[in-house]
Formats: C-alpha cells, structure tokens, sequence
C-alpha cells in the first residue's frame, strides 16, 4: 500500500530526476534560456506530484471526495456492471493543476474491481465514463450498500495506478492511487446515501464530504 509519509508521490520521483538532470546538463553547457524552461518543467513536475497532508471528518457515516477537482457532473444513471439499478454518480474532473492523489470515499473492504483499456478522450466530456480507459473499485462500506469509483484517464493522462487488490481493507480518506496529467473519479452511489455534493463545487480528497449514509 501507499507510504504516508511521503511530500510528493513516489511516481513523480523518475520525471523529476529525469527534468532536473537534463536541466543541469543545459546549464553547464551555457544554454540559459533552455535551462529556465527545463527548471520550469522540473518545478511544474514536482507540483504536479505534490502530496500534501490532509485532514480527514470523523463524523460518522460521511463520504469524502476521492479526488481534488471540480465536480462537473451529479445525477442519475443505470449502473450495469455491479449494481444493475439507478444509482447518482458524481463526477470530479482533475486539471493538471489539481492533486492528482486519489482517496477512499469511505472505510471499507475492497470486494471487487476491474480495469478497461480504452480511449484518451478529453476527461470532461461524458462520454469519457463510457470509452476512456478506466480502473474500478467496488467497496464493501459495512456501514451501509456498497459503493462504486472508477478512475478515468484523460486527453493526457495515460497512466492510472491503483494501489489496492481484492481483500485489502480502506480507510476513510486513505490515498489508494493516483491518475497522471489530467483526469477524473466517477463515485457511483446507491439510493441509500443522501449526496450532499453539488454541481460546479471544488472538491478537496479526503476532506470535502460528498454525501452521507441514511
């Protein structure tokens, strides 16, 4: 599972070594306009990767975002894979100016999960829940109806980690992977959870609280 502590996600170590090693090499050779531009990109790559702390509500019965971003989309849809019913999704898009940490919405045992290759269209758009490639987690919330969150790649996200495997046991707010350069996480939420989330709203992984059980 994932080190806490930790300021910067472990993937971003290679891009960072890799920016800020050629950076050197074009200082020394002279290049300072080049070099400025590579120093931007190390910097940039550095903040792309950030991992900060955060606090997580211990109310009870609360789920959080599991994503930094702007929620660009709450409503009803027919959920087939697992729950075969009308369930409310939430959708989170992540800019590449976003955290790109992912966090459990709720504590629970992960029971089920998949992966599909699939496309790199543009993570706003709708269709991207459908096409783009994606990795899914089925949580077993004990505290209420089991609860769904999909990762999506995006235009230029082409990397999605996920760090859990069938069995392990999530805490509330617990870091379970990360999407590279742009992306969103769709929680798809039975009847049983009042979404509190509203469309247009920035969310904060792990802190912001999407809905509650009832």
């Amino acid at each position: 599972m994932y080190k806490a502590d930790q300021f910067i996600a472990r993937e971003g170590y290679p891009f960072i070594v890799l920016f800020g090693f050629v950076t050197l090499v074009f200082a020394l050779l002279g290049w300072t306009f080049v070099t400025l531009i590579l120093l931007f990109l190390t910097l940039f790559t550095a903040y792309f990767f950030r991992d900060p702390v955060r606090v997580v509500p211990v109310e009870e019965g609360v789920l959080v975002a599991p994503a930094d971003g702007k929620v660009i989309f709450v409503g009803e849809v027919d959920e087939e894979r697992f729950f075969n019913a009308r369930v409310t999704k939430v959708s989170i898009f992540m800019s590449v100016f976003d955290v790109h940490i992912n966090r459990a919405p709720c504590a629970g045992k992960v029971v089920d999960m998949f992966y599909n290759k699939g496309e790199f269209v543009n993570a706003s758009y709708d269709k991207a829940s459908e096409s783009n490639e994606q990795s899914g987690i089925l949580l077993e919330t004990g505290a209420g109806p089991n609860i769904l969150f999909v990762q999506i790649a995006g235009l230029i996200a082409r990397r999605i980690i996920t760090y859990p495997v069938i069995g392990d046991i999530l805490e509330r707010g617990a870091r379970y992977g990360l999407i590279r350069f742009g992306s969103r996480v769709d929680l798809y939420l039975p009847s049983r959870i009042d979404v509190s989330i509203t469309l247009g709203e920035r969310t904060v992984a792990g802190e912001t609280i999407v809905g509650r059980f009832n």
